[in-house]
C-alpha cells in the first residue's frame, strides 16, 4: 500500500470518527432535551394540579360558609323563633307548675301523686288533639270540645296552684299574706299560660297555612246552596241514584240545571236566553243601515265622482285620494274635421305605438277591477 493511499484511508476513518462522535454528541442532546422536556411537564402537571386543589379547598371553604350562613338564616327566620319560642314557654309553664300541684297532693296523701301527673298530662294531651283535628280538618265541634276540656283542667290545676301559693304564708316558709298571694297568682298565671300561648301558637299555624283558594272554593259551594236549592236538591238526587263514583258533582250539577231551567249551560234561563236573543236582533237591528239612509249614500256616490262604495259590509261614502299621476292620454286640442265615409284598412299594430300607463296608474286599475261595484240607480 503506497502512503497516499493510506494517507487517504486514515482521513476517511478520522471523518467517519469525526461524523460518529458528532452523531452521539447530538443523541446525546437530544436525550437531555427530551428528559428536561419530560420533567417541565411533570412540573406543570404538579402546578396545575396544587393550583385545582387550591381552587376546590377554597371552593369548599365558601361552600361550608354558604352552608352556615344559610343554616343562621333558618335559624333565625321569625317562624322558627316562635315555634321554638312557644315550646320553650310551654315546658317553662309545665316545669313551674307542676311541682306546686304534686306537693299539694302528695301534702294531702302520697296515694294522689297520680293526679297531677294525670291532670297536666289530660290538658296538653288535648291540646295537641286540638291540633290533630286541625290538620285532619275535623268538624268544629270537636276542637271546640277538645279546647272545652283542656280549659276545664288548666283551671282546675291554676285553682290548685293559686290554693298551694296562699298555703305559703301558714306553712313553714314564713311568707307574708302579699307575697303568698303575688305566689298563688304566678303559678295560677303560669299554669294558664301554658295552653292559652299553645292554642294561639296553633292558631296563628292555622291560619298561616289555610289554603286561600280551598275557601274561596268553600264561599262558591255555600253560595250555590244558598241561591239554587232547587237545583241542589235535584243535582243530589242525581248522584245518590247514580252508582258510587260514576257521576261527579259537577256533571251533575249540569244535568240537574238542564232539567231545571232547559239550558244546558249553568247560570243560563229561558228569560235570559229571551233577554240574549232580544239583545243580539237589536244589534243586529243598530248595525243594519235603513232603505232611506242607503238611498242617500248611493246618490251621494252617482253625484260625487270622488267618493266610492265599498263592495262589503255597510255601504259608507269614503273619499278617494287624489291620483299621484296626471293622465297618460292627453286631450285632443281641436275636434277632427269630418271626412267621408269611406271603408279603410285596419292600421297595422306595431310594437310600441302606444306609450305605458304608469304603474300607480295599472294599480289603481287592478284594484277598481276587482272591487267592481254594483251600484243601483236611484228610484
Amino acid at each position: 500500500m503506497s502512503v497516499s493511499a493510506y494517507r487517504q484511508e486514515r482521513r476517511a476513518d478520522q471523518a467517519a470518527e469525526a461524523e460518529q462522535r458528532r452523531l452521539d454528541a447530538a443523541a446525546g442532546e437530544e436525550r437531555r432535551a427530551e428528559r428536561q422536556r419530560a420533567a417541565d411537564e411533570r412540573a406543570a402537571r404538579l402546578r396545575d394540579q396544587a393550583r385545582a386543589e387550591k381552587r376546590a379547598d377554597r371552593a369548599d371553604r365558601q361552600a361550608r360558609r354558604r352552608e352556615r350562613a344559610e343554616r343562621r338564616a333558618q335559624a333565625l327566620t321569625p317562624e322558627l323563633i316562635y315555634r321554638n319560642g312557644t315550646l320553650a314557654l310551654v315546658v317553662a309553664s309545665g316545669l313551674a307548675s307542676l311541682p306546686a300541684q304534686i306537693a299539694h297532693f302528695v301534702g294531702i296523701s302520697v296515694m294522689l301523686l297520680p293526679v297531677p301527673l294525670g291532670l297536666e298530662g289530660a290538658a296538653w294531651v288535648m291540646s295537641a288533639g286540638v291540633a290533630y283535628a286541625d290538620a285532619r280538618c275535623a268538624p268544629g265541634w270537636v276542637r271546640w270540645l277538645l279546647r272545652f276540656l283542656v280549659a276545664a283542667c288548666a283551671a282546675f290545676a291554676a285553682y290548685i296552684n293559686y290554693g298551694y301559693g296562699l298555703s305559703l304564708a301558714d306553712g313553714p316558709h314564713g311568707l307574708s299574706a302579699d307575697s303568698a298571694m303575688a305566689a298563688g297568682a304566678g303559678l295560677a298565671a303560669v299554669t294558664v299560660l301554658g295552653p292559652v300561648v299553645f292554642e294561639i301558637r296553633q292558631w296563628v299555624s292555622t291560619l298561616a297555612a289555610r289554603d286561600e283558594e280551598a275557601r274561596q272554593r268553600r264561599r262558591h259551594a255555600a253560595r250555590r246552596r244558598r241561591h239554587h236549592k232547587d237545583v241542589l236538591r235535584v243535582a243530589r238526587r242525581l248522584v245518590s241514584a247514580a252508582p258510587y263514583g260514576t257521576l261527579s258533582a259537577d256533571d251533575a250539577w249540569t244535568r240537574a240545571w238542564e232539567v231545571v231551567h232547559g239550558p244546558t249551560e249553568p247560570g243560563m234561563t229561558p228569560c235570559l236566553e229571551q233577554h240574549a236573543a232580544a239583545a243580539a236582533t237589536r244589534l243586529i237591528e243598530a248595525r243594519t243601515p235603513d232603505a232611506d239612509a242607503v238611498g242617500r249614500r248611493i246618490r251621494a256616490g252617482l253625484a260625487h265622482p270622488q267618493f266610492v262604495l265599498p263592495d262589503t259590509g255597510n255601504i259608507v261614502p269614503l273619499r278617494r285620494e287624489k291620483p299621484q299621476v296626471a293622465n297618460q292620454m292627453p286631450p285632443a286640442e281641436t275636434k277632427p274635421a269630418k271626412a267621408p265615409r269611406k271603408r279603410s284598412a285596419p292600421p297595422r299594430r306595431r310594437k310600441g305605438d302606444t306609450p305605458k300607463y304608469h304603474s300607480a296608474a295599472r294599480a289603481v286599475a287592478a284594484q277598481t277591477a276587482r272591487r267592481t261595484p254594483a251600484v243601483t240607480q236611484p228610484v
